[in-house]
């Protein structure tokens, strides 16, 4: 373990971890909160090579100097306190200085409809974006509405179906096409884009890409603000205002193997 030294994320420290095992090493940074009880890895990948977006749904400027990739699950409670942070307040503070875009990560085995929702949301995707962002936001809102008490996966599965069509005729989208993508259940999308997470090293949800730099969890908004804040200056632009936000935290959805 390296020295403990101040980060460039604020109430975070950095410390590099070299992993060691017989025939090989790594090392790793890690931010530790001031506090001692966060930990989070700090990674930086190329996400022009790494993470395919193509035909993912975008919100922000597509041409922003900060890009916000979010490996994401519908049924996920952290994903749905994450995407609160993102969505409006955040993408309304930066305006055209950002873009976020997400990507399948549903954590299966246990959030029994995540699927489910995913692939419906790939339909809608198939005919407009807004759509998708339309699903995203009503999900991540109502995920215990969606579970319902007592219910069985197939009246979950009914509630989104349901909704996905709703959606579908606000939007003046081709109904017959969405009911066959709804009906198929085609999970190819969806499996392409958890083998990409587990290849870039994604076990729980939420995980963001900002630029490359990986954070695992939750993170409040100032200390998001931060991370974005840094990027806009390396590219030569200013940060908007500092502005209050809610207290630090950093949480996350158990990996694909957890189980409660």
């Amino acid at each position: 373990m390296g020295k403990r030294v101040p980060s460039e994320i604020a109430g975070y420290d950095k410390v590099p971890v070299t992993l060691a095992s017989a025939n090989r090493s790594s090392k790793h940074d890690f931010l530790v909160s001031s506090d001692n009880k966060t930990i989070i890895e700090w990674e930086k990948l190329d996400i022009s090579q790494d993470i395919d977006t193509t035909g993912r749904p975008e919100r922000g400027n597509k041409d922003a100097k900060v890009t916000i990739v979010n490996y994401d699950d519908f049924e996920c409670p952290f994903c749905s306190r994450m995407h609160q942070t993102l969505f409006p307040n955040l993408l309304k503070t930066y305006g055209n200085q950002v873009k976020i875009i997400y990507k399948d990560y549903p954590l299966v085995e246990i959030h029994p409809w995540a699927m489910h929702a995913a692939v419906n949301a790939n339909c809608l995707v198939a005919q407009n974006s807004d759509a998708f962002w339309d699903f995203a936001d009503y999900t991540h809102a109502n995920q215990k509405a969606i579970t319902g008490e007592k219910s069985t996966q197939a009246d979950q599965y009914a509630r989104l179906d349901q909704f996905t069509l709703d959606l579908g005729k606000k939007r003046n989208l081709d109904s017959a096409q969405l009911e066959a993508c709804i009906k198929k259940q085609d999970e190819t999308a969806v499996r392409a884009s958890l083998a990409e997470g587990d290849k870039l090293g994604v076990d729980a949800t939420p995980t963001m890409f900002v630029n490359g730099e990986v954070i695992a969890g939750i993170l409040s908004e100032t200390d998001l603000r931060a991370v974005i804040d840094r990027e806009l200056r390396e590219a030569g632009q200013t940060p908007p205002a500092p502005a209050p936000a809610p207290a630090t935290s950093a949480e996350a959805s158990p990996p694909k193997s957890a189980s409660h």
